[in-house]
């Protein structure tokens, strides 16, 4: 077993000679060499907090502002201070005055009217550079072409975004606020999205809904909407969060988090402590990257910045649950992780020496672990299913077993982790994609902690991967910690011949800590009954992974088609072959070009893209079917260009509704819109980071993605990602009770309507070369 190592500071022992004091010199270092982190990770935390506040200004054009004013002044013998001391002096008694020269007196004065300049520049570039961030015309040029108008915005925002290298949070305050639609814009474009999926008696029915929402109701929403957006810094991400996500009490599990996989083909390591070890490093050596603030923040085109507040939640985060609502806890600090295996929890500090533990050294860790034959206690085994069933059983059973005492203690342990990591005893093949995914997906649904912000779980063969809890923020957060991750690993952190982390084991270093609990029979009882929830909820999904490779986004590009609209495209094909009809089809896009911009929603099923579809089934020409393809993707392309610019439909609406929900005022209208189910909900996982990885000569790094469950009880959930040049990922999830879906069936039609697509175009052999 691995014992729990205790360090005690000191001890004493009373006897007839008085107190004997014994110090324990090497706990103190300890503690000393604790202290000492956290000071110098406050002090961090302080610099960095300046040099955000001050951005785009820096130290060297401080001096140069300082030096250049003080110059001029003194060049034309006026008052540095322009008047400042006289008028101070006619407040202060001149005695105070008298002991400092004049020269000191003009010094003084000169910087503080200097220093009140550069902060004036400072403003006046952020405001003017938050005023080019809100121009988005650039996005909407043909691709391609770059306008003199583009070029000189261009350079006027690299010009006020400042010389220096940017921080992750540097252009925070220069971002613009989310702009609110007008109520007229978005019933248009409501109306013209469910065009194409409703009879012309039915659009007429909604055509009247929506002119008596825009004339009436929607004015006084849309007041509300408008004070809002001035007030807060995103009108729409905080109640995103909270009815969305929080406020929901059904399991999170399967119909919330989402999975990220490990590498398609590379399998650095058979042992499952070596990988751990690595892994869980190059993760703490990214959270010691994001509390330096030392991660270059997202840039489109290497210019145009991104909204980094999602970066904040990422480790130290759990979320609570409640009767009502959920919350968010987020710890600014934790030096331990919890670990997860056969039943049992282990507490395990990832510091020790005043350092963070090398890879070789948590690799002993997880082997003490592995090593450790003891049984778990009473309803330790399962107590995780809690987190995987419903949440107001979760709240309960939290507020009145696990609040006192030893369980108190250890659950405060689990929540305040850095992140949360499972060594399964199940094997996980890339032969068996489809497993793979639903373990990762749910596992044996008591053995992930569902409520921490990510899960790492690592395998018996050395495969893993991650679970990724979503209020706090979303798929592409978490896919740049896993790029940087994946990145590490086999190559800068590497593995010995024999599949050990490098390195060698620490002699003196403690062992884990089992977790203590005392779970009484009644609590054991809520605990079956949050299994038995999940494990049905868990047994129903079908899940379907395809590793497209027949051709990649390369050769879509060739023919001036985007892959995202092409792949989309693809869907409403291989979904109208797959049912006989359209349907309400969600496409994940991010607002991140505004401050705490989260998603919305790009309506993918269109008129032009039904269009291309019944084309596509019918004896139309080869030429005809082109042409309706690439109308169908121009229009998409324009609906993404849309949603991304702060134009979408459906996050307006949504906060439409819940204003109407505080002001007691149903709508007809918003009811009907929001009620309606996707069954056909997708998202595109972004490879962000695309430099980490040399494809070319190491194809074997490819990542396989990531993946969620299905929305709605008869739809389809897809996730793709696209990897390269020449190969896409499809990760397809639907319910086995639904008799209307059928994962692998939905696959071979996505699989097909992407070979049929790509025979529009007429192809030789030297260009498929």
């Amino acid at each position: 077993m691995a014992e729990a190592h205790q360090a005690v500071a000191f001890q004493f022992t009373v006897g007839p000679d008085g107190i004997d004091l014994q110090l324990s010199h090497e706990a103190l270092r300890q503690v000393y060499l604790s202290g000492l982190h956290s000071w110098k990770k406050k002090f961090i935390r302080f610099k960095n907090g300046i040099l955000n506040g001050v951005y785009p200004g820096s130290a060297p054009g401080f001096m140069l502002v300082l030096a250049g004013y003080l110059g001029r002044a003194h060049y034309l013998k006026v008052d540095p201070s322009l008047g400042l001391l006289v008028k101070l002096g006619r407040h202060v008694p001149v005695r105070y005055l008298e002991p400092i020269c004049r020269f000191w007196q003009m010094l003084v004065g000169g910087v503080m009217v200097g220093t009140g300049l550069w902060i004036a520049i400072i403003f006046s570039m952020r405001t003017v550079l938050k005023g080019l961030l809100s121009w988005h015309g650039w996005m909407f040029a043909p691709h391609g072409k770059m306008t003199w108008q583009i070029r000189l915005w261009l350079i006027l925002v690299n010009i006020f975004s400042g010389m220096q290298t940017p921080m992750l949070y540097s252009f925070q305050n220069s971002l613009p606020h989310l702009p609110v639609p007008s109520v007229k814009d978005t019933m248009r474009r409501y109306l013209e999205s469910v065009q194409p999926l409703l009879s012309d008696e039915e659009h007429r029915r909604m055509q009247s809904l929506a002119l008596d929402f825009e004339k009436n109701l929607g004015p006084k929403l849309q007041w509300y909407l408008k004070l809002k957006s001035w007030w807060a810094s995103n009108y729409v991400s905080d109640w995103w969060e909270e009815y969305i996500y929080l406020r929901g009490r059904g399991p999170i599990m399967v119909n919330s988090n989402y999975y990220v996989m490990d590498f398609l083909y590379a399998f650095p390591t058979h042992l499952q402590a070596a990988r751990a070890g690595n892994i869980i490093h190059a993760i703490m050596l990214y959270r010691r990257k994001l509390d330096r603030a030392q991660i270059k923040p997202l840039m489109l085109q290497n210019t145009i910045p991104m909204c980094s507040s999602q970066y904040e939640r990422m480790f130290n985060t759990s979320r609570i649950p409640g009767i009502e609502t959920d919350t968010v806890q987020h710890m600014s600090d934790s030096r331990h992780i919890v670990v997860h295996h056969r039943g049992r929890y282990f507490k395990v500090w990832m510091f020790y020496d005043g350092r963070l533990l090398l890879p070789r050294e948590i690799e002993q860790q997880m082997e003490r672990i592995l090593a450790d034959t003891s049984e778990p206690q009473p309803g330790e085994e399962t107590l995780a299913a809690l987190t995987a069933g419903d949440r107001v059983p979760w709240a309960c059973a939290r507020n009145a077993y696990l609040r006192h005492g030893k369980n108190k203690k250890s659950l405060d342990t689990v929540e305040k982790a850095a992140f949360f990591v499972t060594l399964d005893d199940t094997e996980q093949r890339p032969e068996s994609l489809d497993h793979y995914a639903k373990s990762l997906l749910h596992g044996k649904c008591y053995d992930r902690w569902f409520d921490k912000s990510i899960n790492l779980i690592v395998f018996k063969n050395g495969t893993m991967g991650l679970n990724a809890e979503h209020s706090w923020a979303d798929a592409p957060i978490v896919g740049h910690l896993w790029e940087q991750v994946l990145s590490m690993d086999p190559v800068k952190l590497g593995y010995t011949a024999d599949g050990h982390c490098r390195g060698e084991p620490h002699p003196n270093l403690p062992g884990p800590q089992r977790l203590q609990w005392n779970i009484p029979p009644e609590c054991q009882t809520m605990i079956a009954n949050s299994l038995s929830v999940a494990v049905a909820l868990a047994n129903d999904v079908d899940s379907h992974i395809i590793p497209f490779s027949d051709f990649g986004k390369g050769l879509i590009k060739k023919y001036k088609i985007s892959p995202d609209a092409f792949i989309q495209l693809a869907l409403q094909l291989a979904h109208y072959r797959d049912k006989g009809k359209f349907c309400l089809t969600y496409e994940a896009s991010m607002t991140r070009l505004y401050r705490e911009g989260r998603t919305e929603t790009v309506r993918s099923c269109t008129m032009e893209s039904c269009a291309f579809v019944r084309a596509m089934i019918s004896n139309k020409t080869r030429e005809e079917k082109l042409c309706l393809l690439t109308q169908a993707a121009k229009k998409h392309q324009q609906m993404y260009r849309l949603a991304m610019t702060g134009q979408g439909t459906d996050r307006h609406l949504f906060c439409l509704y819940v204003v109407s929900k505080y002001l007691g005022q149903d709508s007809p209208f918003l009811q009907e819109v929001l009620s309606e189910p996707w069954r056909l909900s997708t998202s595109q996982t972004p490879l962000q980071q695309g430099e980490l990885f040399d494809l070319v000569n190491h194809p074997e790094y490819v990542t396989t993605g990531g993946g969620f469950g299905p929305v709605a009880d008869d739809g389809y959930g897809v996730a793709y990602v696209i990897v390269g040049e020449k190969l896409i990922n499809f990760h397809i999830s639907s319910k086995c009770s639904s008799p209307e879906t059928d994962s692998h069936r939905f696959g071979n039609n996505i699989r097909q309507a992407m070979l049929d697509m790509l025979n529009l175009f007429e192809l030789d052999k030297k260009t498929l070369k």
